[in-house]
């Protein structure tokens, strides 16, 4: 006999476990199918973000935050410690223990909303029915009302790169490593490529970075991407942009990357290599030819402006249908689909969704770059505020960066709002909160922030967009 659900979700990852427990919420008899394991073979939800991608590594970049700031930056705020070591495979096993802790809180949730947990691979058919292949191999089928496919992402495998036990690993290969190697090299210069070699480097290796592309974090406002790149640079990390592998080999000595740039063909031997050239959607096998979804050329499920697919009660969030692979954007799709279901009118604002890059310095914006505006024709004012100039950052010993502001220039609605700098993924947030209510440049000008704090930095980049940061020389205001 199938069992009968008023949702069934497919995939428990940030997107997929909170629209179940949304679904619940709402007084939906809901299920959700995950298949992961982890590192302690046991069958785990939260998916990707929670056990080999967002929370890992976050907890690996604070462990190595805290190290390389007691060995080289604490003496000038007369701080002296001696004998400082590294225990990596302790700063490791607190990484699986935040892990194993999250994960294990939303299986709590699961119990406590009353939502069912089928363990397998999830595989949609035709009626929206639900085929789940547990563990064992064992089939059993459910259906539904509502399907939600929520099966996330996995990281690109190069041709030329596969991956090889500990010397050519993925992003999740690189969070389980419990000794630091000598030299380091990275294939891709975005997110976790950035975060997974800044993790390293601040434990001692010597890191190199390949990028094809010619610009520096091509996504990112130029302004901030060109002062997070001499940052970086200044912290020791090699990037060599325009670089373009050709070929990897593996060997008793390390691992070799042939690659080449504008000087020609290069080679670099290092001990070991992280690939990180990007992420697909995950739905391979995820439904059955008669299912009725439809795939684009790139795999991803395609859906309509409330997310539904080709077929009637079938809709698909976060990283397997278009837009920026974000956990919170994924989450917050997750939500609007349940509320749908539920015959809510719901609302998601795209030009809301910030984007963090967990580095030091941290790097985020939210809504339109330069470019961007240029692209489409919109006219635009711009001020910036240096963190130099502000006293907490100062204080803080972070005073790189900046805040920098792009408002409408006929009626001074903020388009963006870029930082490269300290809390900057904390910062972001206030920037949300005034796209997202539509506030003029003027608006968050007239405010008053606390003083001393790195959010005057906002202040005075929107005080700049008319000329007239208090701190700051620059333009006279008309």
């Amino acid at each position: 006999m199938t069992d009968k659900y008023d949702v069934i979700v497919v995939g428990a990852g940030p997107g997929g476990y909170v629209a179940a427990i949304r679904c619940a919420q709402l007084g939906l008899k809901t299920a959700c199918v995950e298949e992961w394991i982890n590192k302690q073979q046991k069958p785990a939800l939260g998916g990707t973000c929670l056990n080999v991608g967002c929370i890992p590594s976050k907890a690996l970049l604070e462990s190595s935050e805290r190290y390389e700031e007691i060995a080289k930056h604490n003496a000038d705020h007369g701080i002296t410690v001696d004998g400082l070591q590294i225990d990596v495979a302790k700063m490791i096993a607190r990484k699986d223990k935040i892990v194993s802790q999250l994960t294990g809180g939303i299986e709590q949730l699961f119990k406590a909303n009353g939502i069912t947990w089928l363990q397998g691979r999830g595989k949609l058919l035709a009626g929206k029915q639900v085929e789940v292949t547990a563990h064992d191999g064992t089939v059993s089928t459910a259906a539904a009302d509502n399907v939600i496919i929520a099966v996330g992402s996995t990281p690109i495998e190069l041709p030329i790169a596969k991956w090889l036990d500990t010397r050519i690993v993925d992003s999740a290969g690189a969070l389980d490593w419990e000794t630091t190697p000598g030299k380091l090299g990275v294939i891709g210069a975005g997110v976790i490529g950035l975060e997974m070699g800044s993790v390293w480097r601040r434990l001692g290796s010597e890191v190199v970075v390949i990028e094809a592309m010619d610009d520096f974090l091509g996504a990112a406002d130029r302004d901030v991407a060109k002062s997070a790149q001499t940052q970086f640079k200044k912290q020791g990390l090699d990037i060599r942009l325009s670089s373009k592998v050709a070929k990897v080999e593996a060997g008793d000595n390390g691992v070799t990357v042939t690659y080449n740039d504008p000087n020609g063909e290069q080679t670099l031997l290092v001990d070991r290599l992280i690939v990180a050239v990007g992420r697909k959607s995950n739905t391979a096998g995820a439904f059955a030819a008669d299912s009725g979804v439809q795939l684009d050329d790139r795999g991803r499920v395609v859906v309509d402006g409330h997310l539904q697919t080709a077929v009637a009660g079938v809709y698909a969030i976060g990283d397997c249908i278009v837009g920026p692979m974000l956990a919170h954007k994924a989450s917050e799709e997750g939500v609007l689909v349940a509320e749908q279901i539920a015959g809510q009118k719901p609302h998601i604002n795209y030009d809301a969704i910030p984007w963090v890059i967990y580095t030091h310095p941290e790097i985020a914006w939210v809504g339109k770059t330069e470019a961007e505006l240029k692209a489409v024709g919109v006219e635009y004012k711009a001020g910036s505020f240096p963190f130099a100039a502000n006293g907490r950052a100062k204080a803080m010993d972070q005073a790189d960066g900046l805040v920098k502001v792009l408002a409408d220039a006929k009626t001074d609605r903020i388009l963006g709002v870029h930082f490269v700098g300290p809390l900057a993924s904390e910062l972001v947030g206030q920037a949300v909160i005034a796209i997202e209510t539509e506030c003029s440049s003027e608006d968050l000008a007239r405010m008053t922030f606390a003083h001393p704090t790195v959010s005057e930095a906002i202040h005075e980049a929107m005080l700049a967009v008319d000329g007239r940061a208090l701190h700051a020389v620059g333009k006279k205001r008309k």
